[in-house]
């Protein structure tokens, strides 16, 4: 097992290089793919490009967040890595349990390891309502297994050659709930560890990019889509 930290940003100035600094306390390499962010976001990436072992990655337009971890997925392949610990650009994330996510992963390396967030009083209801409706769903296209405890934490681990095998089509933030019901259907077993995770405030550089209505209608679609798809695979038909 060779993990890199992969993490996705898209006009994170205020938040990236903190970040990096602190995932680095446990992870020596680290992949920034930088989504097509405006000017001061990617001048805050393209500074990172003088940090030993971290690799920069840009795209040239924005594609959303599925298509900058795609992206990161094969430049962790080709760089040798066999596992990508996926981590938010706005800090969110408790990364002190780092070493928890990789020891559950070296533990099972063919495994799917899956941040199950805590949230505090910071986490907007719209957002947790929403949470709930996607837990729903991802155990019905699960086959009621209840595998994924929370399909939409970005915090997780990948093994690099079943994500890119497993063909997510979302872009967006339809991303996460897809690829991870996809590797269940690829028997790829999944390990839930508890994390806590916070939402972070503007006045300390937080930006959300979460569209309530586009993106609650990309995961609405990517549901659907997942439904048949599940019902397919039952009698035979798809995969």
């Amino acid at each position: 097992m060779k993990a890199c930290v992969l993490i996705p940003t898209y006009d994170n100035p205020a938040t990236i290089a903190a970040v990096v600094e602190r995932v680095r306390r446990y992870v020596a390499d680290v992949v920034v793919v930088d989504d097509g962010s405006a000017e001061a976001g990617r001048a805050s990436v393209e500074a990172l490009r003088a940090t030993p072992g971290v690799h920069v990655h840009r795209r040239a337009k924005n594609g959303g967040k599925g298509a900058a971890v795609k992206d990161g997925f094969r430049v962790a392949r080709d760089l040798g890595f066999t596992h990508a610990l996926q981590v938010d650009a706005d800090g969110q994330h408790a990364l002190g349990d780092i070493p928890r996510l990789l020891a559950a992963s070296e533990a099972n390396p063919r495994a799917l390891v899956l941040g199950a967030p805590r949230f505090d009083a910071s986490v907007p209801k719209g957002r947790l309502y929403g949470r709930k409706l996607t837990i729903f769903w991802t155990t019905v296209e699960t086959y009621g297994r209840r595998v994924i405890t929370d399909p939409l934490c970005g915090f997780r681990v990948y093994p690099l050659d079943a994500a890119i095998a497993a063909g997510a089509r979302g872009d967006a933030m339809d991303f996460d709930p897809e690829i991870a019901v996809r590797l269940v259907w690829r028997q790829v077993p999944v390990v839930n560890v508890e994390t806590t995770v916070r939402y972070v405030p503007a006045s300390e550089g937080g930006v959300s990019h979460f569209r309530m209505w586009k993106d609650n209608v990309l995961i609405s679609w990517m549901h659907t889509r997942l439904v048949v798809a599940a019902l397919l695979r039952l009698v035979g038909i798809g995969r």
